[in-house]
């Protein structure tokens, strides 16, 4: 018997690895089910029994109402004065019903539900309200007197909509002797407010809760399918589920899962129901998915079973018959590429071996080039402003003393200072503009320091000479933070620029503290080491870009100078100045 190729092997591995994990699959998503079935009926619950006891906690703060208008001194007044029958109130009666119907608003006031207040006097004959003060039908009222809440329809022809009314009596034997009856207080709302909080509860449209109670009617809220949820009331009716609070009902071949509460204060039952399809319907589009994977894996695993047999195993039986060659000592044996696989790759790379050497050489060589533009780049970045606080600190300064020249100056100056800085996208300007430039930051330096003076020499046949930008001003701020705020008194720099002996050399000048001999070796051994953390951003970043941008022979050269302070030179040779020669003064 044959033995099975790998191709047989893989395919018979994930058929059996595939039956394996749908039949676990199947198994997990019952019992998912099951949880998920059980769970949500909990929750739906537990969401019915919070909505009610809101609705509930509504209505009971309206029945107290009366309890609390009773003891009210004003209401007492009321209860016990003396009968009027139908003549007109006087005054203090006036300013009586006025501090009632104050308190009538306040009470209708305190919570959000539309409530209304009736306080009935038999003794005046009148009804009181927040607006009105009326005759009523006191016959017609005592027929009303019951104990508890009743409900009625607004108008025979509504369908959704109920008055509910609360009576209370004084005393309280009254109830049932309405004759008897000093003062009655009637508590009315309307089911608009229950239609509202339904709405609220129904607000991620997947519920359609609804309150029903028997002989009585039903409160739908705005969006419910009145149809389904009267079939559904019916069958609870007719099979006495009602007081069943999970169930699972079948309406028209359409499953429902439908929760009950009933409420212990008005007797009326919440019904809520939400399709089976909207719960179970994603776990089954999830399962078919899942089945169209599985066979979708095991058509893809054929494939690559075969790809990985034909690209990987029958080159290998190539390879291995080569090496037994090669071990006969055969070497004229050479292995063909076919095709674009891996194999073929290696084959292909083997012959190109020392042609991809060689370009390996122009590679590094190119890198080299790449690496050094970078960090011209890199050091290039490195140039920024370091007043910008303090400029800003000067303009609130000057602002609040109201020096609006002052402010006029700085914000000019610094607003040429950061449209220089921050056209970083020229490798090259020319010396006057970067002149233009520096002479901004001085100026602005001497509105912060009235003692600061400057000069700038530049002769008219060097205004074009290009130069890489923010070379110049990290000396002039050197200058002036290191060595002319470091002393007391007038501080001068000066800035000059000139071509001298083959070369092109800028100098700034100042009248600092300076330094000795000693310090200044050590700064110009700085500028050729690595940047550490003791080492001068500024001026580290300006030699390392005039040696990168013209060359070994260009650099930096710090001396003593005759005021006391230092003499910082920029020098480079004349002609990598653009390849160009710079014309002679007149």
């Amino acid at each position: 018997m044959p033995r099975m190729n790998l191709f047989s092997k893989i395919v018979i591995t994930l058929a059996v690895l595939i039956v394996l994990i749908a039949g676990l699959y199947f198994l997990s998503n019952q019992t998912s089910t099951d949880v998920l079935r059980n769970e949500l009926n909990k929750s739906n619950t537990s969401k019915l029994d919070f909505f009610q006891s809101q609705v509930d906690a509504n209505m009971d703060s309206v029945t107290l109402w009366p309890n609390l208008l009773v003891r009210d001194p004003d209401i007492s007044e009321l209860r016990d004065m003396a009968p009027i029958g139908g003549g007109s109130l006087d005054l203090d009666m006036i300013n009586l019903v006025k501090r009632i119907q104050q308190k009538i608003s306040t009470q209708e006031s305190s919570i959000n539900w539309k409530c209304s207040l009736y306080i009935y006097s038999p003794r005046l004959g009148r009804v009181i309200t927040v607006n009105d003060v009326r005759s009523y039908d006191d016959t017609a009222l005592k027929q009303r007197l019951k104990q508890g809440w009743h409900v009625r329809k607004d108008s025979p022809d509504a369908t959704n909509s109920y008055e509910f009314s609360l009576l209370t009596v004084t005393p309280y034997y009254a109830m049932n002797q309405p004759e008897d009856a000093d003062l009655i207080i009637e508590v009315r709302f309307n089911s608009s407010n229950i239609v509202g909080m339904l709405d609220e509860f129904n607000s991620d449209g997947r519920r359609n809760p609804f309150f029903y109670k028997q002989d009585v009617g039903t409160i739908f809220n705005n969006t419910a399918d009145r149809s389904v949820a009267q079939e559904l009331v019916g069958k609870l009716e007719q099979q006495h589920l009602m007081d069943i609070s999970n169930q699972t009902i079948e309406l028209k071949g359409i499953k429902y899962l439908v929760n009950t509460k009933q409420s212990p204060v008005t007797q009326w039952y919440l019904v809520d129901y939400i399709p089976y399809s909207d719960v179970i319907g994603p776990i089954q589009k999830s399962n078919h998915l899942f089945y169209a994977t599985l066979v979708s894996l095991l058509i893809m695993g054929c494939v690559m079973a075969y790809l990985l047999y034909a690209q990987v195993q029958v080159p290998m039986k190539r390879l291995i018959q080569s090496f037994q060659r090669l071990k006969q000592e055969d070497y004229s044996v050479r292995l063909v590429p076919k095709g674009n696989g891996e194999f073929s790759y290696v084959f292909m790379r083997f012959n190109s071996m020392v042609a991809q050497i060689q370009e390996l050489f122009g590679t590094v060589y190119l890198e080299k080039i790449h690496v050094r533009e970078a960090r011209l780049k890199q050091l290039q970045s490195q140039i920024n402003p370091h007043f910008f606080y303090n400029c800003f600190s000067f303009i609130s300064s000057m602002a609040k003393l109201e020096n609006y020249k002052a402010i006029v100056a700085m914000s000019q100056n610094l607003s040429a200072y950061y449209r220089y800085t921050t056209r970083q996208e020229r490798g090259e300007v020319k010396l006057a503009e970067e002149l233009d430039f520096v002479t901004s930051y001085l100026e602005i330096q001497r509105l912060r320091m009235n003692r600061l003076h400057f000069e700038v020499e530049l002769p008219s046949w060097l205004r074009h000479l290009d130069i890489p930008p923010l070379l110049i001003q990290p000396l002039v701020e050197n200058a002036v933070l290191h060595g002319i705020e470091g002393r007391a008194g007038e501080g001068i720099i000066r800035l000059t620029a000139k071509e001298e002996d083959g070369e092109i050399q800028i100098r700034v000048e100042d009248n600092g503290k300076g330094l000795d001999e000693a310090g200044i070796r050590s700064l110009m051994n700085k500028l050729d080491e690595p940047m550490g953390e003791e080492t001068g951003c500024g001026l580290w970043n300006v030699n390392q870009r005039l040696q990168l941008r013209y060359g070994e022979e260009a650099g930096m050269t710090i001396t003593n100078g005759e005021h006391g302070g230092l003499i910082v030179t920029l020098h480079w040779p004349k002609q990598h100045s653009d390849g160009k020669e710079i014309g002679g003064h007149d």
